[in-house]
């Protein structure tokens, strides 16, 4: 435990130092292909250094934080797009959280802030002419999130209680683990996954704020009160890969296909691309997590989806708004098929990592850590629940 926080400080020391030379290195290289090539380095070493670590919940998250946002955010950066680029350039400590972090400035934050403090005055007029296009860069309303109106206003204050609460049962229902059917500890699995995701995510918001004192855009909206599997993916589910595949993937693949054929056309195959970048993603994180040979499971899951997803697209234009199925039918159906193809490709390779039993096991030695003050191996305690 003692060798994997030294490795963990030294993974994080690395991270901001490449950040700084990428800050650095930007202000003498101009946006394109020259900047581009200054930040393959960083890129390598951002891949690498997940491979330091081997526990699950260090390991999970810095893999997600650098090697696919932060390198995502920076080759937009090398481009002056995306959301590390801005004028005026943003203060070193905003770069470097909104690069290493999955948080998003909001707009309405964005905006408020230009009103309030061009030379020091209200100036509504320049707000609204610095307001983005919310249907370009980075794209909230793709053609991916098309699929309904999401409002993400903010949350019940009794919210997070009752997820944490959710949690809680969990490990207590997890404790007649091998009383229960495989499809039912799958399904349990889910919840846990998502209740553990928005929590985690909502508290690293939380923290950002704080910090950078500007409203943040959430990670998650309610994605069980999805109403089709475009509304899941693009509206409700981690909202930030939605926000950094957009403008990465989506826009130049459309842009290509755009050349020769239809706008409506060029948007099936980048809805597909965009979910084999996302899959191809999850694979390199699932072997941090696990370093097992990569099955290809994940992969096609995703890939699964974004076929699906297009034939959605395909299906309401053909019918031209003319009919729709109920949300009270189409909403169970869609969450029905992600749960059915999760226990079918996606779980299998992650619980083959043991990826349950090695976080329980961290979190009973970092408890001793924090009761007892004694570093202790998770390897060296049991868990309760397996």
């Amino acid at each position: 435990m003692e060798g994997e926080m030294k490795n963990f400080v030294f993974v994080w020391t690395t991270v901001l130092a490449s950040l700084l030379f990428c800050r650095k290195i930007s202000k003498v290289i101009a946006p394109g292909t020259t900047r581009l090539l200054a930040f393959i380095p960083v890129f390598c070493i951002f891949f690498y250094l997940p491979l330091l670590l081997t526990a699950v919940h260090l390991a999970g998250t810095t893999s997600f934080f650098i090697t696919w946002l932060a390198n995502f955010k920076l080759l937009l950066y090398a481009f002056d797009k995306g959301p590390l680029y801005s004028k005026p350039p943003l203060p070193l400590s905003k770069f470097i959280l909104t690069a290493c972090v999955p948080i998003k400035i909001s707009d309405k934050s964005q905006s408020k802030k230009i009103s309030t403090q061009v030379n020091g005055k209200s100036n509504p007029e320049a707000s609204e002419s610095e307001k983005p296009d919310k249907s370009q860069a980075n794209g909230h309303r793709s053609e991916i999130g098309a699929g309904g109106d999401s409002k993400k206003g903010k949350k019940s204050p009794i919210n997070y209680p009752i997820k944490f609460v959710v949690f809680v049962l969990l490990l207590k229902i997890y404790e007649y683990g091998d009383q229960l059917h495989p499809l039912m500890k799958m399904a349990l699995f889910c919840v846990h996954i998502y209740v553990v995701l928005d929590v985690g995510l909502a508290m690293v918001a939380y923290l950002a704020r704080a910090i950078v004192g500007f409203e943040l855009e959430p990670q998650f909206d309610e994605p069980y009160l999805a109403t089709s599997l475009q509304d899941f993916w693009g509206k409700r589910w981690n909202l930030m890969v939605t926000g950094i595949l957009h403008p990465t993937v989506y826009l130049p693949v459309r842009s290509i296909f755009g050349r020769f054929l239809s706008r409506d056309l060029a948007s099936l195959p980048a809805v597909t691309a965009t979910f084999i970048v996302s899959g191809l993603m999850h694979e390199l994180i699932f072997y941090y997590l696990g370093r097992l040979k990569p099955t290809w499971e994940v992969t096609w899951f995703f890939v699964i989806h974004g076929v699906l997803v297009s034939v959605e697209l395909v299906v309401k234009r053909a019918v031209g708004g003319r009919f729709r199925l109920p949300a009270v039918v189409s909403g169970p159906l869609a969450l029905g098929v992600v749960m059915a193809t999760s226990f079918w490709l996606f779980f299998p390779p992650f619980l083959r990592c043991e990826t349950e039993l090695r976080s329980c096991k961290e979190f009973v030695a970092f408890m001793e850590l924090v009761v007892r003050g004694r570093f202790v191996g998770p390897n060296d305690v049991s868990c309760p629940y397996y």
